[in-house]
């Protein structure tokens, strides 16, 4: 179900001019105002909190609005500016929480966040987030999530709580039934003439007959109130920066079909290579954005190791995706967009004279498997300094580059390790002996040889000079083959001498291949 958020900033002109300026909207500040010119007089265009409550308003001149205030301060509007700035927040926005954003001039912005609250692990979470950076930055902002964008628009307007709206899904007409009918973004002559006519809530609208209604008001008034309810489409251009490559396909007619979608696929690929091309870069991630007849959107994404351009293995990656598709009604128009890009040097191909023999195209597999299952569910590991074997590997990309690390040589390690360590019974000499016996997961293991110990110490640089993990602070590791020709690591907690140390105990710690 189609989730969409609207984030409102009721003083968003003066926020910007303020934010502009270097100066934070403080309660000691001296009220704040943007004003027009309008035929030989200067018209108040936005004011701020601190106006607001001496009974400045928009609409009202400047003169006197200062006879209100005499310490006003009055800026020329820039609704070019204000818009701009929108343009530029609801980018910040896309590229942290959705990839469908849009402004809602002349204060507000869309985020559609279908399938993306997981994220956050949830929307009340994301909603929080959303305000507490936007608040943090020094702008007012009430946000609201809906089914429908006319319904979040109305709700974050209309009923500021300080705290995210969150409207359950399949409660869209509950929430906007109890509105006024100015929530449903009509002009506000036509709210004036619905209050004369006792119409003042939704609800009342929702039961009122239409045909006299649309009659006087036209069919903006009833679109509207479809809108909100869900029973009319309401789309959500989504924007995009300007230097970022895309392509984008309108279809004469709607398709639906996955060999139809793969075949524009393979076209917007082509044209987006050629961008890419000329301009020495490649693909590192795409997105690719469905348009829907009935005004929605979908968004399916693929990602690459290392930087491509080619449009074969692109759109084999996308295609992948597209059973995640729900075409609806029909798509009728499709735009692929690479929003992250890096430079790619040009690929000269080996000829089948020159005796060389390409190896496999190690980053397509890479590719292929990570969009399937996940990256972080594909990895290798690397060495890295440490003390302690837990913290000797790292997980780095597949395809990460080499940092010089490497091994010890005279210092073996297995490669398994056992995370955490288990507990096992030995038996032993004395306790710096290596062991004779251990007894582990129940069964009972003979030790033929040995070989130890190495011992490791904390790392004392650590949670300010103590090693996070006391208990295994100091460890008496012992390289074991048993009778049966196993191969195991274990270690003895302490030093033998100190009970200070550690309690004496054994643990294993990893086999050998």
């Amino acid at each position: 179900m189609r989730r969409v958020i609207s984030v409102f900033l009721p003083t968003w002109s003066t926020d910007r001019v303020r934010r502009k300026a270097g100066k934070r909207p403080e309660g000691d500040e001296a009220p704040l105002v943007t004003a027009h010119p309008d035929h030989g007089r200067r018209v108040i265009a936005a004011v701020d909190e601190n106006a607001r409550r001496l009974g400045v308003t928009a609409g009202m001149t400047v003169t006197r609005a200062r006879s209100l205030s005499p310490e006003l301060v009055v800026v020329d509007a820039s609704p070019d500016d204000d818009l701009e700035g929108l343009r530029r927040l609801a980018l910040w926005a896309g590229r942290r929480y959705s990839p469908i954003v849009a402004p809602d001039p002349p204060d507000g912005i869309w985020i559609d966040i279908t399938g993306c609250a997981h994220r956050y692990e949830g929307e009340t979470p994301l909603l929080k987030d959303i305000l507490r950076r936007i608040t943090a930055s020094g702008m007012s902002c009430q946000v609201a999530v809906a089914d429908t964008a006319g319904c979040a628009h109305a709700v974050a307007r209309l009923v500021p709580s300080g705290r995210p709206n969150v409207v359950e899904a399949g409660k869209t007409r509950a929430a906007i039934s109890i509105l006024p009918v100015s929530a449903l973004r009509i002009e506000p002559g036509v709210a004036a003439e619905l209050r004369r006519m006792g119409i003042e809530r939704v609800e009342q609208l929702i039961s009122a007959p239409r045909a006299p209604l649309a009659k006087r008001f036209g069919r903006q008034l009833h679109r509207r109130l479809d809108q909100a309810l869900g029973q009319a489409p309401e789309p959500i251009d989504p924007l995009f920066p300007s230097e970022i490559p895309r392509a984008r396909r309108g279809l004469l007619e709607p398709i639906s079909t996955a060999d139809a979608f793969a075949q524009v696929i393979g076209d917007l690929c082509g044209d987006i290579v050629l961008s890419l091309t000329g301009s020495g870069l490649g693909a590192r991630r795409l997105d690719l954005y469905f348009h829907r007849v009935d005004g929605h959107h979908q968004a399916i994404r693929a990602g690459t190791a290392t930087p491509s351009r080619d449009p074969r293995h692109l759109a084999k990656l996308l295609c992948q995706r597209i059973e995640t598709v729900d075409p609806g009604m029909g798509v009728e128009a499709m735009t692929l967009v690479a929003p992250l890009t890096q430079p790619l040097a040009p690929i000269y191909a080996t000829t089948l004279l020159s005796g060389d023999r390409a190896g496999p195209d190690l980053a397509a597999i890479v590719d292929t498997l990570s969009n399937r299952f996940g990256s972080r569910q594909l990895y290798r590991t690397e060495p890295c300094e440490g003390t302690m074997p837990e913290r000797e590997v790292r997980l780095v990309p597949a395809l990460a580059r080499e940092s010089g690390a490497g091994w010890q040589k005279d210092l073996p390690r297995p490669s398994r390790l056992i995370v955490p360590p288990e507990r096992v019974e030995v038996m032993a000499m004395l306790p710096d002996h290596p062991p004779a016996m251990f007894i582990w997961r129940g069964a009972r293991h003979r030790v033929a040889r040995a070989d130890g110990p190495e011992r490791l110490h904390g790392e004392w640089w650590r949670e300010a000079g103590h090693e996070a993990d006391t208990p295994y602070a100091v460890r008496d590791y012992f390289q074991v083959e048993t009778t049966t020709g196993g191969r195991y690591w274990l270690f003895r907690l302490g030093d033998g001498e100190r009970v200070a140390t550690g309690p004496m105990k054994w643990f294993i710690h990893g086999a050998f291949a």
